[in-house]
């Protein structure tokens, strides 16, 4: 019988390499960088692949960011990434504030993202009564209207409308995908009255892009 060599009764560590170091590394890095809350040392391991070191992944990534803008730091049990604490004072500035529009200014809103590219004017007509500069400059402050092409009309006056910036804050595509006219005048935000120079507004002409049947009106 011949003897059994003692290279084939070493077992195998594992059945799978572990990643490289600097690839743990990012891994750690993503993880902190994506979770809203502190992470563990053990939820690190769990979710990384069999073999990782999370914890000498995380001193590395920690070491790394030292004298960053931001760093790994510990909170509790767990691991986040922060802004560096002299840093602080820039985020003061970065708060949301909740602007409530008035009717006013919904109202206006409303008017130019359906009739589109519209005068000063005729928002009035549409609504009834006159509009403050405010409103508009308020509406061009949060970039939700722009000043558009100069109507060929006497004393070309400029027209309004919608920008991409309005569009991407209530998630549309294009002016195409705005409530139907019915349901605007349902909530109250347009008056049930025809707009200049139109005999009906049926709801045919919801899918049509404001002022596109009158390019001869306008100035390039």
């Amino acid at each position: 019988m011949h003897p059994v060599s003692d290279d084939i009764q070493e077992p195998t560590e594992s059945l799978f390499e572990a990643p490289p170091m600097a690839e743990q590394e990012r891994m750690v890095e993503a993880v902190l960088f994506a979770s809203a809350e502190p992470v563990t040392v053990r939820d690190l391991e769990v979710r990384m692949p069999h073999g990782c070191d999370a914890a000498e992944a995380l001193a590395r990534l920690r070491k790394r960011y030292e004298g960053r803008g931001v760093g790994v730091v510990r909170v509790g049990d767990a691991w986040a990434i922060r802004t560096a604490p002299d840093l602080g004072f820039l985020m003061q500035k970065e708060t949301v504030e909740t602007r409530k529009l008035s009717r006013a200014a919904i109202e206006t809103l409303a008017i130019i993202s359906y009739h589109q590219p519209v005068t000063r004017a005729e928002i009035e007509e549409i609504r009834g009564v006159s509009v403050s500069r405010g409103t508009l400059d308020l509406l061009m402050e949060l970039d939700w209207i722009r000043l558009g092409r100069r109507k060929m009309t006497p004393g070309r006056p400029v027209t309004f409308v919608v920008t991409p910036h309005f569009l991407d804050h209530f998630g549309l595509e294009s002016a195409r995908d705005l409530p139907g006219l019915k349901e605007l005048r349902a909530a109250g935000l347009l008056e049930n009255r025809p707009p200049p120079g139109s005999t009906d507004l049926s709801d045919e002409d919801d899918d049509e892009e404001g002022g596109a049947g009158q390019p001869e009106l306008f100035e390039e």
